[in-house]
């Protein structure tokens, strides 16, 4: 049985631990705060740019092949896989649940050649040790998303795929639904579907015929749904990461208690002794 000293210093322990994972869930939640606003922010600026080009999908001529490189679909025999992991622990499942997606898209592909893209250190640190080609990694860009980076990453797959080097590009994020939820995504980037035709087309005026319009806003689109992911998944790594730390208090607390209650019954067992043990000397003289 435990000495008493053992079981206050595993107490103390146990405390200092309860201490640490509550501050980490006051800053995972401030910083889920300013995420999910940017997350909200960013939201109707993307269905917007669906819209324009439902809009000029209706305006652009009949055509028997792609109006744009960006819609050539073609046999997928080498694929781009964009894994967006985060750069730290301790947020649960988070990263485990990505890093099993992306092994999961492996295995459905064993006759394409796939090379990855990570953003996040824990998909680097993960497929570093692995035999799996490797195109580009981007570490501590989760720490302030901004759009640059995202129109960095895309820019590079837009690149890659008109010049035929990768025939798709594929796209794994966390999407953030809740405090509690986030949704495991699985994407096609490229080739980008062709637009359809609005049931209920806004009647802009445009300036350019709609073929240059098309040109000019595939790619856009394209860098806003990288970008997008990534604030996305910011958000739901912010709330994992609130969530997680709330549970290791919750248990944090839940253990205390118990060494607590354990050690009034060492320390009750051991007072009990020492009364026997006067007793039965008292009794033997």
């Amino acid at each position: 049985m435990p000495s008493l000293i053992d079981i206050r210093r595993r107490i103390r322990s146990v405390r200092s631990t309860q201490q640490i994972t509550k501050a980490m869930k006051m800053v995972s939640a401030a910083k889920l705060r300013r995420a999910q606003d940017r997350v909200l922010a960013a939201r109707p600026y993307a269905g917007l740019i669906r819209d324009l080009l439902s809009s000029v999908a209706t305006r652009l001529p009949q055509s028997d092949g792609p109006l744009h490189p960006l819609l050539d679909r073609r046999p997928e025999n080498n694929i781009l896989l964009l894994l967006l992991t985060g750069d730290k622990g301790l947020a649960g499942a988070f990263n485990t649940n990505l890093i099993k997606a992306s092994q999961s898209f492996l295995a459905d592909h064993p006759a394409q050649r796939v090379e990855l893209e990570l953003v996040g250190r824990k998909g680097r640190d993960f497929y570093r040790r692995r035999t799996v080609p490797i195109s580009g990694e981007h570490i501590g860009v989760f720490a302030k998303v901004d759009y640059a980076t995202g129109k960095g990453i895309a820019r590079n797959a837009i690149e890659r795929f008109t010049a035929g080097d990768v025939d798709a590009v594929y796209l794994i994020f966390n999407e953030f639904k809740s405090v509690m939820s986030q949704k495991l995504e699985v994407v096609r980037v490229l080739p980008l579907a062709a637009p359809e035709a609005s049931a209920h087309p806004v009647d802009y005026i445009w300036e350019e015929p709609p073929v240059e319009l098309l040109a000019n806003l595939l790619p856009r689109y394209v860098e806003m749904q990288v970008y997008h992911a990534m604030l996305e998944s910011a958000a739901a790594e912010h709330a994992a990461r609130m969530t997680a730390m709330d549970a290791a208090t919750t248990n944090a607390g839940e253990m205390i208690e118990k060494l607590t209650l354990f050690m009034n019954r060492v320390r009750q067992a051991s007072i009990t002794r020492e009364i026997i043990e006067v007793v039965s000397g008292a009794a033997a003289t």
